[in-house]
């Protein structure tokens, strides 16, 4: 494919880019671990790796875990942010205005691979700038390296182990020099941070050189996060999602991704735009009310695409971030961060006594991470209505109170006094 000469030369640029690696610090094991990886080969070779690129992955016999992998992957935040802390950390002025740079200098090699696969280049250069800031950073681990310490680690193994086998094969396959593999502590890798087993279902040799490079061929990473894209669904000619605006008295037991409802059903509810117009979307689309910091918050109307792009990211602030970014990016439109709510900050503990709670309750099985998901709304709105509170899914005061105060015998409401008798002068 024919390239003007500034594409060119900003291609070049991304390859040298994520050529640095951050150094690693080993941490000190016994001989348990050299035998667990002496086995580990003998599995992988079962399986179908070759002892070649096994010997050749594993040619350091003093090889060690990185605890710099470990120490990532038990990272926990004191306070959990909001969502528009979340999103105005990600969608920033730099990264919108690289995003609508890259969008007009980039449409020679964009326009293929979006007449190809049906996906825009809007969201495609989103999910560059979100995953590696454009190839600025790929994450600085070699992604062997970070899988095997994950493997020998008893937190996820078998999710990981999985992943090193489909690290090992893409090795095999291709014969990518594994020093090469540049990518996240978790194994993510190259400009779209694509997991091992992501690239042996989706990645593609875009530029037809015989192999499939997702760190120095831009083009072969972009059409494999457009065949990604396009494989699960990805409908080119509609929105993600727009903000709006909420009538005084919306029924709050009504958002959430699961409920959907036509634009036509949602605009006689009273929903309008963030600017309170009328919403200038077919009525036959259907779509979801958000509101990930509640009845305090903003509210956002979200389609088929933005469960798509969970697919890739399975936060809702994330995938709300990615929508944000590549409007901008599509519209030029100047930047500017969203208004803080005047939602509790949630700290970690307090996510975590609410997974606690439900879960002691029986009501949901959730897994007691201290992450604010999806799931562990859901486990909030059940409280509330318990508790005849506003379902919207989000923890205020009042109902961590209500918790700290629950009885068995009378649930959430409030004890009644016992009665003093007054004697008689």
């Amino acid at each position: 494919m024919l390239m003007r000469p500034s594409v060119i030369t900003f291609l070049c640029a991304l390859s040298l880019s994520a050529s640095a690696c951050a150094s690693v610090a080993p941490i000190d094991v016994d001989n348990d671990f050299q035998v667990w990886v002496s086995n580990l080969k003998i599995e992988m070779h079962k399986k179908g790796i070759s002892q070649e690129t096994l010997d050749k992955v594993y040619a350091k016999m003093d090889y060690q875990p990185n605890s710099k992998v470990i120490k990532q992957d038990r990272k926990q935040l004191e306070f959990v942010l909001t969502s528009t802390e979340y999103i105005n950390r990600l969608v920033v002025k730099s990264r919108v205005e690289k995003g609508q740079q890259y969008y007009q200098e980039l449409k020679p090699l964009f326009q293929p691979i979006e007449d190809k696969y049906g996906v825009p280049s809007n969201y495609l250069i989103a999910f560059w700038g979100m995953e590696t800031n454009f190839g600025g950073n790929f994450g600085g681990y070699n992604v062997i390296e970070a899988l095997t310490t994950l493997s020998y680690d008893k937190r996820r193994p078998q999710f990981f182990k999985s992943e090193l086998y489909q690290a090992l094969k893409i090795i095999d396959t291709w014969e990518i020099d594994y020093t090469q593999m540049q990518g996240s502590w978790a194994g993510a890798m190259g400009h779209f941070q694509f997991m091992p087993s992501t690239f042996n279902r989706y990645a593609v040799d875009a530029n037809q050189d015989g192999k499939i490079d997702i760190w120095h061929s831009f083009e072969d990473a972009a059409a494999s996060a457009a065949n990604y894209l396009s494989s699960i669904g990805w409908k080119k000619d509609e929105p993600w999602g727009t903000r709006v605006s909420l009538p005084w008295n919306f029924d709050f037991s009504q958002a959430g991704r699961g409920k959907k409802k036509s634009i036509k059903e949602w605009k006689k509810i009273g929903l309008r735009t963030v600017d309170n117009k009328e919403l200038k979307l077919q009525d036959t689309l259907m779509g979801s009310v958000l509101v990930p910091e509640g009845q305090k918050g903003q509210a956002y109307l979200v389609f088929d695409n933005f469960q798509k792009i969970m697919m890739w990211n399975r936060s809702e602030n994330y995938a709300l971030s990615v929508g944000i970014l590549a409007d901008y990016i599509k519209s030029q439109e100047k930047w500017h961060p969203l208004k803080e709510s005047t939602a509790l900050r949630l700290k970690t503990d307090d996510v975590l006594k609410i997974q606690s709670f439900v879960n002691k309750l029986g009501w949901f099985k959730l897994k007691e991470d201290g992450d604010f998901g999806s799931k562990t709304r859901e486990a909030v709105k059940k409280i509330q209505k318990e508790a005849h509170m506003p379902q919207d899914g989000y923890p205020d005061y009042r109902l961590l109170q209500k918790i700290n105060h629950y009885d068995k015998e009378i649930g959430f409401a409030v004890p009644v006094p016992e009665r003093k008798l007054h004697k008689k002068n």
